[in-house]
């Protein structure tokens, strides 16, 4: 759905995005993550050609997104970028049908988008009155409105509480079911983790990481806990491996397979029991900060 090549955005002296290649498949939920300042954002936008790349190459739908081409191509895309844009002082309903009246949209399109987002209550209400929850859904709202093939949402559950993102989440799972492409950015990792299918993460205007959830968890070696009534004692003698004592277990970091046998055996040897290895469970949160650098969102 989405590729690029060599995208790169600099201002002045700063470059934000550099050399990126991005690959969005068709049909999936992307999770677009990375420190603040990382270039998702900026990304994002040039994306949409709300930003002019510096150098490198836009294809969506198959099409390389240009001036020729920006007005189709995004006739196919829906997006909700920064904040959402509807006007305070007028009411839900009246947002929407400005919506309807700029694309040309039949009323069955507007009140599905309207009922997707679970809004049909409160259209009535000036925007103004509105939480910031109610916000993003009317946002998402006048993005789906089109029925797009592509959706792109930066901190799409902003503002809203559990129940909201729960809502969003589930959303989004069922648009690509239904083969819409959805690419969204988010600092709440146990969300994306629980919805992306496909995952990119950015450091430093840099693609750190590209695929799916499985492949990036295979790149990171959780660190390998062996259970032991004397864990003082088994730290000592593991020492050169880096072992330090936690609780009841002696904690091992970055051990494969092939090494935790010869620690264990080592252990067996100096007449330690040995009751347990296991390896230390690991979140999206865990691997993303090992690739980050510690940075956070």
């Amino acid at each position: 759905m989405i590729t690029t090549h060599g995208l790169s955005k600099t201002y002045r002296d700063r470059t934000v995005v550099e050399d990126l290649d991005l690959r969005v498949p068709e049909g999936c939920v992307y999770g677009f993550l990375g420190p603040n300042g990382s270039g998702k954002s900026t990304t994002m936008k040039m994306l949409l050609s709300l930003v002019r790349p510096t150098s490198g190459e836009i294809h969506v739908m198959g099409r390389p997104m240009r001036r020729s081409t920006r007005r189709a191509l995004l006739g196919d895309i829906g997006s909700l970028i920064e904040s959402p844009p509807a006007y305070a002082h007028l009411t839900g309903r009246e947002n929407m049908r400005l919506v309807q009246r700029l694309l040309d949209l039949g009323e069955d399109q507007v009140s599905r988008a309207v009922r997707t987002v679970r809004l049909q209550d409160h259209l009535d209400r000036p925007v103004r009155a509105y939480s910031l929850g109610m916000k993003q859904r009317l946002g998402i709202a006048m993005a789906l409105a089109r029925q797009p093939r592509l959706l792109i949402l930066d901190e799409p559950t902003n503002g809203l509480d559990p129940a909201g993102i729960d809502e969003i989440r589930r959303l989004l799972t069922r648009l690509a079911e239904d083969g819409t492409t959805v690419m969204v950015s988010s600092h709440l990792l146990g969300e994306i983790d629980r919805t992306a299918t496909v995952l990119g993460i950015l450091g430093n205007g840099r693609m750190l990481f590209q695929g799916t959830r499985e492949q990036l968890f295979a790149r990171s070696t959780p660190d390998v806990l062996i259970d032991t009534p004397e864990p003082e004692r088994a730290a000592a003698l593991t020492a050169r491996w880096n072992a330090t004592r936690d609780g009841a277990a002696v904690r091992l970091p970055g051990l494969d397979h092939r090494v935790t046998a010869r620690v264990v055996s080592h252990l067996v040897h100096e007449h330690v029991d040995v009751h347990g290895v296991r390896r230390d469970a690991q979140s999206l949160e865990d691997v993303f900060m090992d690739l980050t650098g510690g940075r956070g969102l």
